[in-house]
């Protein structure tokens, strides 16, 4: 069975949010995931797992979250070769760039040779029901993307 680890950074509850019905679509796939906020983990720790999934709000103008960049800046000593990998996190349309924190991981994520096997998932603000709908489903599709 694979192993998949979700990992987060949330300043007012909506990433953490998206990461709970995310890991509820990958329980309900059959896979029970490890769950955790970034600043209680590392980047040498997601190497141990078959799947990464990654989720940080957007900060201003574009920017990661201000807890995730000691764990990006750790990314940069690990390989992901042979890993699947998804992203999700919170936006603000009010901002010039929407989810760019999305788009940063994705980024990083194939730059360390992980498969990323989904698109970004990016929800406005506090997920709605609807929302949490399309997280789960994200959960459950990361699960057939590991052929799990």
């Amino acid at each position: 069975m694979s192993s998949v680890i979700v990992v987060f950074a949330s300043m007012t509850g909506n990433t953490e949010e998206m990461a709970e019905a995310i890991a509820e679509g990958l329980q309900e796939a059959g896979i029970e995931p490890v769950v955790k906020n970034v600043i209680d983990t590392n980047a040498e720790e997601i190497t141990k797992y078959d799947g990464i999934i990654l989720g940080s709000y957007t900060w201003g103008d574009g920017d990661l979250a201000d807890d995730f960049l000691d764990f990006y800046d750790e990314m940069d000593v690990i390989q992901l070769d042979g890993k699947k990998a998804a992203v999700f996190g919170s936006a603000d349309s009010s901002y010039a760039e929407y989810g760019a924190a999305v788009d940063t991981l994705i980024t990083k994520l194939k730059e360390l040779g992980a498969e990323v096997t989904l698109d970004g998932l990016k929800v406005e603000l506090s997920p709605s029901k609807d929302d949490k709908v399309l997280c789960r489903e994200f959960g459950k599709q990361f699960v057939q993307s590991l052929g799990a």
